[in-house]
């Protein structure tokens, strides 16, 4: 056996170099020393310095553990917690605004009087709003609780025009929405023309033959 040689590296019975366990233990030597510029593997799980990627992603003690076992060093276990925050970002913003979502629903079912009433009135909401908003003004609107409510407000007014600077769409009105609006004292005390002129034209384009 070479002098220069542990006598783990050596197999007697063959007279020749354990090539494989030298490699191995070469390699678990190289993880621990760390490429060039020191970087290594703490003797403590608490000896990782980590920086968190994303609020709420702190070090994990026994996931430094496992990274010190399996001979991550400073930087590699850096890398981990990188990884981690770039995939579970997404999914963390997803997960916020479906909570938000959810409970904008739940609001809106309960100001409306039940969660049935409110799924019909939202068909309603989407089906005007399309008619009678530019899509990003509709699309911004319905992202709160308030916007939704400003859309039913406008709805129930017939006041697109607020926000579009135009005269709002006949088309998309049903009868019963044309109907509900003549109940507006606008149409029926007030006499108010641009009021009525929003009936008669919404009862135009549902009935262009018998105008």
């Amino acid at each position: 056996m070479p002098d220069y040689l542990p006598p783990k590296f050596w197999d007697a019975e063959t007279g020749a170099v354990r090539i494989e366990e030298l490699a191995k233990s070469y390699s678990a030597l190289e993880r621990r020393l760390g490429a060039a510029g020191g970087d290594t593997v703490p003797d403590d799980p608490a000896g990782y310095r980590i920086e968190p990627a994303m609020e709420g992603l702190e070090p994990d003690p026994e996931i430094n553990a496992r990274l010190m076992e399996s001979g991550f060093t400073q930087e590699q276990a850096q890398l981990v917690y990188d990884l981690a925050a770039e995939k579970l970002a997404p999914l963390v913003q997803e997960l916020a605004g479906e909570t938000v979502r959810n409970d904008h629903r739940r609001r809106l079912a309960d100001h409306f009087g039940g969660g049935e009433r409110w799924n019909a009135l939202s068909q309603q909401i989407e089906t005007w709003g399309r008619a009678n908003l530019p899509d990003p003004v509709f699309d911004a609107l319905t992202t709160s609780y308030d916007g939704v409510l400003t859309l039913h407000r406008m709805m129930t007014d017939g006041e697109p025009e607020m926000i579009s600077g135009a005269e709002p769409a006949p088309r998309g009105r049903s009868e019963g929405q044309l109907r509900k609006m003549m109940e507006d004292p606008r149409y029926w005390r007030d006499h108010d023309p641009a009021f009525a002129a929003q009936i008669r034209k919404g009862f135009e384009a549902l009935y262009p033959d018998e105008g």
